[in-house]
Order: C-alpha cells, then sequence, then structure tokens
C-alpha cells in the first residue's frame, strides 16, 4: 500500500493555503511541517514577474513556502505568530528579492488577519514590521530537490520508506512526509508525532501502520 493510499483520508479535509517567504526555504517548510494541523508542505518561488523561475534563475522572486492546514486544529492567526517569531522580519543585508520577509494573503479574511497579528508583533518586537504583504499572484514549485530537503538528508530513513513512498513526488504532497521532515530538524519529537498521528482523519490500520513504521525507523 502506497503513502498516498494510508493517507486518503486527509483527501475529505477541507483545508487553507498559506504563503509566505522568511528566508532560505527549506528550515522554515520543516519547521511549519511539524505544527500539528498543518498537512502539506512545499517550497518554490513567489512575489516576483519573471517567467518559470528556477533556484538558478530566480529572477525578482523570493524563496517561498507553501502550506495548507486545518482550520479546526490551528488557526491562520497562529500560523501568522509562528511566522513573525520565528524571523527576523527586517533584515537587509541579502542583495536582492531572495530572502525577503514575505506575506502573500488568499482572501480579505487573510489580510485582515495579517493586519491585526502584524500589530500585536510590532509591540511584541518593538519596532516597525517591514514584511512585504500583498495579495497571492503566483507560485512556482522549487526543483524536486529542495522539496522536504532535510528529510532526503537521510537516505538510509528514505530506504526503509521505499515500499510506500516510491517516488520523490509523492513525498511533496505527504503530511506523513511533512512531519518527518519536521522531525529530523527537531521541531516535533516521535513521542508528540506519535500521539498526532492518533487524531490523523484516516483508517485505523494506516494509523496503527504508520505508527509502527516510526518508531522502527533507522537513521
Amino acid at each position: 500500500m502506497y503513502l498516498n493510499e494510508l493517507e486518503k483520508g486527509f483527501q475529505n479535509k477541507t483545508l487553507e493555503p498559506m504563503t509566505f517567504g522568511m528566508g532560505c526555504f527549506w528550515t522554515p517548510e520543516s519547521r511549519f511541517g511539524a505544527i500539528n494541523g498543518v498537512n502539506r508542505t512545499c517550497v518554490g518561488y513567489a512575489g516576483g514577474t519573471t517567467d518559470n523561475p528556477t533556484y538558478r534563475r530566480m529572477g525578482d522572486h523570493t524563496e517561498t513556502i507553501h502550506v495548507e492546514f486545518d482550520p479546526n486544529i490551528i488557526s491562520y492567526e497562529d500560523l501568522l505568530r509562528h511566522f513573525w517569531r520565528n524571523h527576523y522580519p527586517n533584515r537587509d543585508e541579502y542583495k536582492g528579492r531572495q530572502y525577503i520577509s514575505l506575506l502573500r494573503y488568499h482572501n480579505d479574511g487573510q489580510k485582515q488577519s495579517i493586519e491585526n497579528i502584524k500589530q500585536e508583533m510590532e509591540k511584541e518586537l518593538g519596532e516597525p514590521i517591514e514584511t512585504e504583504i500583498a495579495p497571492f499572484e503566483n507560485f512556482t514549485h522549487a526543483e524536486i530537490r529542495h522539496q522536504k530537503y532535510y528529510l532526503k538528508r537521510y537516505p538510509k530513513a528514505l530506504e526503509q520508506l521505499n515500499d510506500i513512498i516510491p517516488n520523490e513526488e509523492m513525498l511533496t504532497d505527504s503530511t506523513f512526509a511533512a512531519k518527518l521532515n519536521g522531525f529530523v530538524k527537531a521541531f516535533i519529537t516521535r513521542d508528540v508525532l506519535i500521539e498526532e498521528i492518533n487524531f490523523w482523519p484516516i483508517e485505523m490500520e494506516a494509523r496503527e501502520f504508520l505508527k509502527k513504521r516510526l518508531m522502527h525507523m533507522k537513521w
């Protein structure tokens, strides 16, 4: 049984998107993937006008993370707090736009939430926040080697998943892979992840299978 079959219960969930940049996209993807309620993560390029951006030819785009989350578990507002508390939004030491602080809202509700939480975070930070905020217009997936980057640095672990994840593309959309990508960066513990899996909207057999696989993985 492949991972997309094990996780098919997630397909019936109504998820909301969040698109943002906060420096190099590898660590934020693993950080947000570890958050309970975040179901999918991927990295890419957004915020610019250059056609067909790539890692080597990004043009005026920014390294960006796109996540899908369950608002019944975690709110957009709490994710915004997590966003602003885990990077400095006014950095200016980098050249160009590759690593700027960026938010792209998908609807008017997200826009209002950003305005509200931004004021809250400015008081917490003690200075104005310079995050670039604008409507969502485009997002280009980064090359496959950048997706779940830290998990891929553990080839021995991935070998143990070959039977349920036969190709790299399946890693990109997988909730289990998003959590493992956070686990290897110590953003979530094994015990916490096992407890979270207990409440995933998938078949009990699938939950037990994934928990057992996690417990026996060698890193």
